[in-house]
């Protein structure tokens, strides 16, 4: 019996021929990535030892610029690290600044065939890319820079066939949504995405889908290649690869498949996203205070796309924040060049630098007492946000759109007439 992709991976970089759900095996590690929270005082141990530069990635990016002086002493401490061992694939504040997980998409540094670790927990989101990527501890990060390996136990994987395509209005946020609201907790599993459908998503709404499995409790979400993830990758990089079909006879635990035609949008109520999923009609006309685009997941030049065309000659509720945040200031570039930002600002919205900011509580948008968001973010759990009686509830860059101009929550169906 045959391997499912992220199964062939792990053996490839373990140097096995087979390996199966319960083993527990050492594998090289391609990419490990420092973030600006490891290098905060609370969590920060000396490395003595790098195993090879070329494989570490330095980023600042959950307070970047710092938004107070704990995290710029954590910067100061990235500053001097990458200096003493040479790491060339730095991330600082300006021009190469933006969220961990999507600078690895700009820049290529997901090979596929690979295993990439961070330990933040959306590291999931390089699986686009037919990677073993996934958020570890803190230790295991320093570990694997200093010897250059880590360890997993494999779960058990199930398979989504994805069909169809998308209607006009519902975006890959709105499949990630059925999936937590149908399927909910997958926690130990793998998920492997496949189907018909790939060649109608582009790589942005792809990765929206491998950065969510976070929220599904996943241990590695993976696509199996084709030619346009394979065409987005060579484009970033020159190295070499090798990526991972399944085998025909992989065993999966289960075998799923989404007609995204049947998809239509849908909004997480707050607190959680398991189970929790519910049409936007079923809470149309919930007043909001704040709306927000942006996160590992949703910061693309789609999604600011998607936001100018519902934004452009409309205006923002004067009861509403409307704050749109870039993944990247690539990003953030492109959507200048194309007109993307002028039309968020002409409406009354707020376009801040490319960072974690509101996602994660951290800055840039920070909810108080009371309040209600919506957000095309990662989370919605209490305190998420801000304060833990503010209520969040999650929807598509679209729906969130469309709500920030209606002052409620509503539906962007009428804008894609």
């Amino acid at each position: 019996m045959g391997m499912t992709a992220i199964e062939k991976i792990l053996a490839r970089n373990g140097d096995l021929k087979l390996v199966r759900p319960g083993d527990v095996v050492t594998v090289r590690v391609e990419t490990s990535i420092l973030f600006d929270n490891n290098l905060m005082d609370s969590v920060w141990r000396d490395i003595l030892e790098v195993h090879d530069p070329s494989k570490v990635v330095v980023v600042f990016d959950h307070r970047a610029p710092a938004a107070h002086v704990l995290s710029a002493k954590g910067h100061k401490r990235g500053r001097e690290f990458v200096k003493k061992f040479g790491i060339t694939r730095f991330h600082d504040i300006g021009r190469e600044q933006g969220i961990s997980h999507v600078l690895v998409a700009d820049y290529g540094y997901g090979l596929p065939g690979t295993v990439l670790i961070c330990s933040d927990s959306h590291t999931c989101s390089a699986g686009v890319f037919n990677v073993a990527a996934r958020g570890v501890g803190s230790p295991d990060i320093t570990y694997s820079i200093c010897k250059g390996e880590t360890w997993f136990r494999v779960g058990e994987t199930i398979r989504y066939d994805l069909e169809g395509t998308l209607p006009p209005g519902v975006f890959t946020k709105d499949l990630f949504l059925h999936m937590a609201g149908r399927y909910g907790n997958h926690a130990t599993m793998n998920i492997e995405f496949g189907g018909s459908a790939l060649p109608g998503l582009s790589m942005n709404a792809r990765r929206t889908i491998t950065t969510m499995g976070a929220e599904l409790s996943v241990e590695f979400a993976t696509f199996e290649p084709d030619g346009i993830m394979l065409d987005y990758v060579r484009a970033r990089t020159g190295q070499p690869f090798e990526p991972q079909w399944p085998d025909a006879d992989a065993n999966y635990l289960d075998r799923r498949t989404i007609k995204l035609d049947d998809l239509e949008p849908l909004v997480a109520l707050p607190d959680t996203v398991l189970n929790n999923s519910r049409s936007v009609g079923e809470v149309a006309g919930t007043a909001i205070d704040q709306a927000f685009i942006g996160s590992c997941a949703n910061g693309t030049l789609d999604d600011f796309a998607i936001a100018a065309r519902i934004l452009g000659g409309k205006r923002v509720s004067p009861n509403t924040r409307l704050i749109v945040t870039p993944g990247t200031q690539n990003i953030y570039r492109e959507a200048m060049r194309l007109g993307y930002v002028q039309a968020i600002v002409d409406a009354g919205g707020v376009v801040t630098n490319a960072t974690c900011g509101a996602c994660g509580g951290g800055s840039l948008g920070v909810l108080g007492p009371g309040e209600t968001c919506i957000t095309a973010s990662t989370r919605n759990f209490k305190g998420r946000m801000g304060d833990p009686s503010a209520r969040i509830f999650m929807a598509s860059p679209a729906t969130v759109a469309a709500s920030a101009i209606s002052g409620k929550i509503a539906s962007p169906m009428e804008y894609f007439q």
